[in-house]
């Protein structure tokens, strides 16, 4: 597959949102009869050692000394909120099931872009906004009856 430098961005992301999907249902299989805070940790202790060994594996540890106060504070940040989305997540999908669950989970993506918009300065465009308008009314509809 040859894919131009300038759409590596596009394969990870659609990858990422596999594997995001397959969390959600390798979890549920996972938490029938198990509490979900320690599926959640076995989890996140399983993630953590094979996101180690990947980065390991890449050479990522020659760039620990580039890591100044902040971007450690907002790595920090970011880890914290990952795991208490994947706390309250899993309890979702314990009780109510990936298919309930899913679509409200994905109001992240608009709220990430309002958030990227109020604190990052991003500027998405009008067809942008049409897109995150697309996903507000899917979530709806598939909270229906």
């Amino acid at each position: 597959m040859n894919i131009a430098s300038g759409s590596m961005w596009l394969m990870y992301a659609v990858l990422a949102a596999v594997c995001a999907a397959l969390v959600s249902i390798f979890g549920k299989v996972g938490m029938k009869d198990v509490n979900s805070d320690m599926a959640t940790a076995v989890r996140s202790v399983v993630q953590a050692g094979f996101v180690v060994i990947f980065a390991m594996s890449i050479g990522a540890a020659r760039h620990l000394g580039s890591l100044h106060r902040w971007a450690v504070a907002s790595i920090i940040c970011a880890g914290v909120a990952g795991g208490l989305s994947w706390i309250f997540g899993f309890r979702a999908i314990q009780l109510a099931g990936v298919a309930k669950v899913a679509p409200i989970d994905k109001l992240s993506m608009p709220l990430a872009v309002v958030l990227a918009v109020i604190l990052l300065g991003e500027r998405p465009s009008g067809i942008n906004w049409a897109g995150i308008g697309l996903i507000l009314v899917g979530v709806y509809l598939t909270t229906l009856k």
